[in-house]
């Protein structure tokens, strides 16, 4: 792989220096944005990053630095950095760099080698088509806020003092848009978006179709009175509660004392029909990669089965002090910071139910679509009150649309309350749900 020459340079710079391991990391990536407004390009940006960065040990000390350049005395400032910042540091015997592995997953979906050569202009021309799209889907639809193109094709190279060498690349590309309806002088917002590792996996007419529907849907919404009864979330809230939930499943949160679930392993923290997991293997997955941050092996990590907690997520560090191993959750924000513990692909598994046939049991109810302020709530307590709007259901019908409300409750409460599970999986980032129908919640409203 070609940036292994670049760790080779770094490599030769460590030779006859006082260590007791390293690790070099390189990156590399050509990045492409595109944002359309009112027929024509608003914004069009295209980067080139590149970083190399070596995390350096020195006892149990472990010191961090990196560089945007290959030049020979940015690459030596670097390494002096990194060793004054290994001596500096306090020492931690939980220091420790990951072993090689015998094997790494296959995935050669995650790098489309034809997206290089797409040309620019239709690149344009997708993300102009998308904001037509968007204001045909209805005549309610008066503007568009923004509709936007992304693409990346990036590259990985990490090397390690134990023997550990793997390198990878791949490629994404992101549309979404975002629309304003407007009636009778009530004007209502939708966004939807899509996520894919090529260029073909991109369908803009259901982007289109999703903000458009959603900014109408809205339109006329009433207030109703509070109360407590049925819910049922769509799997874009379900999906932004489980991303709120992944904090709690770190190794870090739990050696803290800042977890929902310390010391509750092998207990029944949620309803049976929930199923949650970490799987750095999903196919067309945000989080998908073979190895995490240090180079350990990516996986499906089971972590509530049927109710049941089952375990953590760690990188190496905080699964040394835990006693286990790492579950290959080290994350890199780029080339600028050293791993640390994060989930890659979080899910709750679908069910068998329709959104339909979750809707069919509400005696009366809500459905929610939209919160506001999620990350208010509070990750180490789990009580939450947030803004909402959705729709009123009564006999499983949805009868007209609602603004103003706001949710309440305990986040370990909400997901023992679940009594069904839909079957409409969908990932929003690296969090990802079906539509989730809660027993009872408590609902203010006007």
């Amino acid at each position: 792989m070609e940036l292994a020459k670049h760790a080779d340079a770094v490599e030769l710079l460590l030779k006859g220096r006082n260590l007791d391991g390293y690790e070099i990391f390189v990156s590399q990536s050509r990045d492409l944005s595109i944002e359309a407004k009112q027929g024509q390009v608003d914004a069009f940006r295209a980067a080139e990053p590149f970083g190399v960065a070596v995390r350096l040990k020195v006892g149990d000390g472990l010191g961090f630095s990196y560089s945007t350049s290959m030049d020979p005395a940015a690459l030596a400032m670097m390494v002096d950095g990194a060793l004054v910042a290994a001596r500096m540091q306090t020492q931690d015997p939980g220091y420790t760099l990951a072993a090689p592995a015998i094997s790494y997953p296959e995935l050669p979906w995650l790098y489309d080698p034809e997206l290089p050569a797409v040309d620019e202009e239709l690149k344009v021309a997708r993300v102009l088509e998308l904001e037509r799209l968007v204001l045909a889907t209805d005549p309610r639809v008066k503007r568009v806020r923004k509709c936007s193109y992304g693409e990346s094709v990036y590259s990985s190279f990490i090397r390690n003092s134990l023997g550990l060498e793997k390198g990878y690349r791949g490629s994404y590309v992101t549309c979404s848009a975002s629309a304003v309806a407007e009636e009778g002088g009530d004007a209502q917002s939708g966004w939807d978006f899509a996520f894919s590792p090529s260029f073909s996996g991109i369908d803009i007419e259901a982007v289109a179709k999703g903000a458009g529907s959603k900014a109408t849907a809205l339109l006329g919404a009433r207030s109703i009175p509070g109360m407590r009864c049925p819910v049922v979330l769509d799997n874009h809230v379900a999906a932004g509660i489980v991303e709120l939930l992944a904090p709690s499943f770190l190794g870090e949160a739990v050696h803290k004392g800042k977890s929902l679930f310390m010391g509750k392993e092998g207990e029944q923290v949620f309803s049976e029909l929930v199923t949650l997991h970490d799987d750095g293997l999903l196919l067309d997955g945000t989080g998908t990669a073979p190895c995490d941050g240090e180079g350990v092996p990516q996986r499906d990590t089971p972590l509530v089965t049927a109710g049941v907690l089952q375990g953590f997520l760690y990188d190496s560090y905080w699964g040394k002090k835990a006693g286990k191993s790492s579950t290959g959750n080290a994350q890199r924000g780029g080339i600028k910071g050293a791993p640390r513990g994060g989930a890659n692909n979080l899910m709750i598994d679908p069910g068998q139910a329709s959104l339909e046939t979750l809707l069919a049991g509400v005696e009366r109810g809500v459905l929610i679509t939209e919160v506001m302020g999620m990350h208010t709530a509070n990750t180490i307590s789990g009580d939450f009150s947030v803004g909402a709007s959705g729709f009123y259901l009564e006999r499983g019908e949805i009868l007209y649309p609602v603004k103003g409300m706001a949710l309440a409750g305990n986040l370990m409460q909400l997901f023992k309350g679940v009594d069904q599970v839909g079957s409409d999986l969908r990932f929003f980032g690296g969090a990802g749900a079906p539509s989730l129908r809660i027993a009872e919640l408590e609902i203010s409203g006007s």
